[in-house]
């Protein structure tokens, strides 16, 4: 736990430093056509001796009392609109709470303040650069960790300010810099000189962005200066802490329910009461949708919540059109993270390792085993299958076998995003077809569930195929859901096949009861004669991190470049994403791109710079550095993202950014490390041999 130490609930502002006085000297003291603001962002102060030069300090923070206000390059062309960091200590929030929904609820807070600087700023006759602008992350409903608020070890200021830049440090006290907090750090900085301990709180650091205005100093000091701290100190003194214990009690209700689904047999919990539609365009409820009610064969209470257990295994969602099937779905979908209270799905607890699989017509594959779901491949072989431009039906069979290779253990996929020829086949396909590649996806999802414990939620409106091969069959009607596992599996084995089902017939005596009729079915597929092997689901990982590069071909500049349309470019590569249904946000792509840089500058430190030789056919794969011939280094694709994802956690999500990237926005979301390697496998690059 952190001891604070007991100290007056006073503003403590140096005389000297008084409204953040150093700074407003840096901006009137620019030239009055120069938008560099190179001083604000150096914050060069000078530190004055009788008988020896100056000594430089380069010191960036700004106080105003206890509250700290950094200022960075937002990137390198926006010169004018400056990031803002500030540092408000933990305790002036009457919390010790840090955790991620503390912070997320922390931040949605100080948003209104930054909005009513904007209303009484902006002008609409005039644009952003012209007029000023303040900047802040309007963030989507769920609660994620993101860089825009952290957590930090702030050294309070070491100085005293004599002039506008002339500083006296206080008892030979030196700048150390930030650190990112870790429980059980200490709150104290050791100064370099050994001399006495600098005071570090533990602070609240909140990221904005302001854009200043051109050619307007005064303007640009009092946005700066003056109504920034205002709202600031405005939005401190009002801070709602029941708000903040709400937002963790539900985190801990949240927390609790994902605790149960791990202990139990169950992969998802909606609870009563879910408002599960979103209104048009919009991340927020639908006005008047129909609250989620539980079937009572499956209704039960966690944490003091009553609603409904998804059990592990097979479970089809089915009903008529715009019955709310999909949006149930999306709903599980969207339950792999927590929400706010008000999303209508805060409540709505999915397994966090789910991943929503769809067909995706023309991705890159590179090295996948298909051999589960496609027994021949022309020209290829279907243990080791690469292509530049998947099929619906190879996609998505990747789609499948990467997910359960990272660890997915629930599946989630809607038949309407699907290839058809990938999830069905009935008999009268099968026996039309003699040589038919492919064993659809009905075939092996009772053996996902049993044999890889990897349950699989489906949303089936047009097929009765998956009806037997299901352990539960809920149907939405108006809204609402039912069980009608009984009555959905015996009106299969009666209706089901009308070809298939006669030949039985006739097979039998004219009568098939007491018959499973979808096992009998299945058997009359001429490809399903011998009976289905086991699938071998493992797949290679493995990744020449060689090709993991930034810079393109020939180029000593590196590329990075986040689309809203949905692509992400790396160095030479153009990554199609739109298919990826997990990403969460825009900024959370942003953390994907710099996260992936970070990760390439790892592992190529060096020969990022260097040209590799193309490989020589017939030449041994290993070969000694220096011989000029083309040496592979390969890696394990999960393990080092892991190993990223990890030491991002210690350092924080801001310590991936880089101002060098123009078109990267500033926000980042944290994402899984599932859509991190979903990004990497949709590289075109080259993989083991």
């Amino acid at each position: 736990m952190i001891i604070w130490k007991e100290e007056k609930k006073t503003k403590q502002r140096s005389e000297g430093d008084k409204n953040l006085k150093r700074l407003k000297y840096y901006i009137l003291n620019m030239k009055p056509t120069s938008e560099t603001y190179e001083d604000m962002y150096e914050g060069k102060m000078y530190e004055s001796f009788m008988d020896k030069d100056p000594i430089v300090h380069n010191h960036a923070v700004y106080w105003d009392g206890e509250i700290g206000y950094e200022i960075t390059k937002s990137n390198r062309l926006e010169l004018s609109k400056p990031t803002v960091t500030i540092h408000i200590p933990i305790k002036q929030f009457r919390t010790e709470e840090t955790d991620v929904a503390a912070l997320d609820s922390i931040f949605r807070a100080f948003i209104p303040y930054i909005r009513e600087l904007n209303e009484l700023n902006d002008n609409r006759k005039r644009t952003a650069k012209e007029n000023g602008h303040y900047y802040i992350y309007e963030p989507n409903n769920k609660v994620l960790v993101r860089n825009v608020i952290s957590v930090n070890l702030v050294p309070q200021k070491y100085y005293r300010l004599l002039g506008k830049n002339t500083i006296e440090p206080i008892d030979g006290l030196r700048d150390n810099g930030l650190t990112t907090y870790s429980p059980g750090k200490n709150c104290m900085i050791q100064p370099i000189d050994g001399q006495r301990e600098i005071p570090a709180w533990l602070c609240i650091s909140i990221m904005i962005q302001v854009q200043l205005p051109e050619g307007k100093h005064k303007k640009a000091v009092q946005m700066l200066t003056q109504d920034l701290p205002g709202a600031v100190n405005r939005f401190v003194e009002e801070f709602d802490g029941e708000k903040l214990k709400e937002a963790l009690a539900l985190f801990e209700k949240q927390e609790a329910i994902r605790a149960w689904l791990r202990e139990t047999g169950h992969c998802a919990f909606v609870a009563n009461g879910s408002i599960l539609p979103r209104a048009k365009g919009s991340d927020n409820p639908l006005p008047g949708a129909v609250p989620f009610t539980s079937v009572p064969e499956d209704e039960t209470e966690v944490a003091g919540v009553r609603g409904m257990a998804f059990r592990k295994g097979v479970t089809v969602i089915t009903g008529g059109g715009y019955s709310g099937k999909s949006t149930l779905l999306d709903a599980l979908s969207a339950g792999i993270y927590n929400h706010v209270a008000g999303d209508g799905r805060e409540l709505v607890i999915t397994d966090d390792s789910a991943m929503k699989i769809s067909a995706e017509d023309g991705r890159s594959i590179r090295h996948v085993n298909l051999s589960p779901f496609i027994k021949w491949i022309p020209g290829g072989d279907p243990k080791d299958f690469s292509t530049e431009h998947a099929s619906g039906s190879t996609s998505q069979a990747a789609n499948i076998i990467e997910a359960v290779g990272w660890g997915s253990r629930l599946l989630m996929i809607d038949e309407d995003k699907s290839a058809t020829n990938f999830m069905i086949q009935d008999c009268v396909m099968k026996t039309l077809i003699e040589k038919e590649p492919i064993t659809p996806f009905v075939e092996r999802v009772q053996e996902l569930a049993v044999r890889k414990g990897v349950s699989t939620i489906l949303v089936i409106g047009g097929s009765s195929e998956y009806l037997q091969a299901t352990d539960r069959i809920y149907m939405m009607k108006d809204y609402r859901i039912c069980q009608v596992t009984d009555e959905a599996k015996q009106l299969q084995a009666e209706y089901a096949g009308g070809y298939g089902r006669k030949k039985l017939q006739s097979e039998n005596g004219g009568s098939d009861k007491g018959k499973n009729w979808w096992e009998a079915v299945r058997a009359q597929g001429k490809n399903a004669e011998e009976g289905l092997e086991p699938a071998d689901f493992t797949n290679r990982d493995d990744v020449d991190a060689n090709h993991l590069n930034t810079r393109p071909e020939g180029s000593a500049t590196e590329v990075l470049k986040v689309s809203d349309l949905g692509f992400l470019i790396l160095g030479e590569e153009r990554i199609d994403i739109r298919m990826l249904h997990d990403i969460a946000s825009i900024p959370q792509l942003n953390a994907i791109a710099f996260l992936l840089r970070r990760l390439m500058g790892q592992l190529n430190p060096l020969e990022r710079f260097q040209k590799f030789a193309v490989p020589k056919e017939g030449l041994p794969e290993n070969r000694e550095q220096g011989t000029g011939v083309y040496v592979p280094k390969w890696i394990c694709r999960e393990k080092e993202v892991e190993r990223l994802l990890e030491e991002t956690s210690r350092e924080g999500l801001e310590a991936a950014y880089s101002p060098f990237f123009t078109e990267c926005s500033r926000w980042m979301d944290m994402p899984r490390k599932y859509e991190i390697l979903a990004v990497l496998s949709r590289m075109r690059m080259k993989m083991a041999p």
